[in-house]
This record gives structure tokens, sequence and C-alpha cells, in this order.
């Protein structure tokens, strides 16, 4: 099947600030139901983030739309393809964060901390003054990970800065590179760290999904598949649905 006559699904974010989320949604939603979206778009006062499935076109569109309603210059985005829908009806949602971290305002957009490409990951994390620190949960974690990456074994994302504090003496003096799915929470975490102090602070631009979809898994670093928060559940290293991993629904 070619990926014209597949479903595609597309990830995306930007950390912007939005003066009035209330009114871009009702513009959102309406636009995404048109095209026949689903999905989730969330919208903070930090910037956007959206999971969205349907026809590649449509998806586009909207995506244009959110980029133009807020003026984002940096914008995140993926896409892939799967047989059928991993999401059941559109969704757009107004949150304190785009990704809930819940230690008040960051700065994202100047904190962040230095992109690695998916290319040159690999040399990177192979260096020995690199500590590689896994910013997904738990259950993700055990789905799949970088050899060598440290999991801080949180359940939630809010459970990763008091991670941080804790074990300083593990960071402190090291280049950190982060990671996760997408980039979103790895570059939350960059600016997080930059915050309290840490300088030499770097994450890789895309996440997993953009390093598997670059590099294929070449040098095997990657051990595992992707978990997704979708009704995927995981991906296999060419970004397929992993086998025995799909939540059965009723796909119309």
């Amino acid at each position: 099947m070619s990926d014209n006559s597949k479903i595609a699904v597309v990830s995306f974010y930007s950390f912007i600030k939005i003066e009035d989320v209330n009114f871009l949604l009702p513009k959102i939603l309406l636009i995404g139901k048109k095209r026949k979206v689903r999905g989730t778009v969330i919208l903070a006062s930090e910037g956007f983030n959206g999971s969205i499935s349907g026809i590649k076109e449509d998806l586009d569109f909207l995506v244009k739309e959110i980029i133009k309603l807020t003026s984002a210059l940096d914008v995140n985005i993926k896409i892939n393809y799967c047989e059928l829908h991993p999401f059941q009806k559109l969704k757009v949602k107004i949150k304190k964060e785009i990704v809930a971290m819940a230690i008040g305002d960051i700065d994202v957009e100047s904190l962040k901390g230095e992109y690695i490409e998916p290319k040159d990951w690999d040399n990177f994390i192979n260096q020995d003054d690199v500590v590689i620190v896994d910013t997904r949960n738990d259950y993700e974690v055990s789905v799949g990970t970088f050899v060598g990456a440290i999991n801080p074994m949180t359940q939630t994302f809010k459970q990763l800065p008091n991670w941080v504090e804790c074990n300083r003496d593990l960071l402190t003096g090291k280049k950190i590179a982060m990671y996760c799915t997408g980039g979103i929470r790895c570059e939350k975490s960059t600016a997080l760290l930059k915050q309290l102090g840490f300088s030499s602070v770097y994450h890789l631009k895309g996440g997993i999904l953009q390093y598997l979809e670059d590099t294929g898994n070449s040098s095997n670093l990657w051990h595992g598949e992707c978990f997704v928060f979708d009704d995927r559940r995981a991906v296999a290293k060419d970004l397929s649905p992993a086998a025995g991993h799909w939540l059965e629904r009723d796909n119309i």
C-alpha cells in the first residue's frame, strides 16, 4: 500500500507565546472538523502541541493554519503513515502547559538547550563526557530505549524536576543529552536544566521518531520499539505500527 492511500499521522509542536488561546480554540476545531481530521491539539500560553490523523493534505492545511494564527516560526513537524486511524475523533484542549511539568513558568523558547541532529546523535552520545537521559516515563522506556541511557523511573513528566534535583551529582560537569518521543519533553527538560544552572545541555531534534526516520537505527543504538500515545501504542524502527501493541477499537 502506497503512502498516498494510507492514513497520515502528523505530530507537531512549538513553544511560542500565545496571548489568547480561547480565541484559537473554535477556529482550530472548525477547520479540523471540516477537514475530517482526528486527534488532539493542545493549546496553552506557552505554545501548541498536536497529534492528528487523516488525509495528508487536510493535516497539512490544519497545521499551516495553526502556524498562521500563532505566528510560530520554530515548529517541529513529523509525519508517518498507517492503515487505520490511530485516533477516534478530534479534540482541541486548552491547558496550562502543552506538556505538563508543573513547576511554574519556564521560558522554553529562549532557554532551551542545543539541538543535536539525528544524523549526529550516535557520535555525540558515544563521547566519554556525555550522560544520556531518557525524559520519558518508565512504562515508555520499558518498550524501547537508547543503549546507555539513564531511566529516571518516572511515572509522569511532572516527576522529572525532582529527579534532576536529586541527581545533580550525576549531571554536574557533564554534557547532558536528553531525548523523548517527538522532541517536546526533552526540549522543555533542557530549558529546566538551563534554568537550574546547567550549561552543557543538548537534546535530540525531533526525538526518537525523527531519529528512526532519518537513520533507520543503522548503528543499532536504539533497542526495542517506540511507545506512542495513540491506538498504535508503539511503532517499530521503520515507524510502522509495532506488532502486538495496537489498541483494538472500532476504526470508522
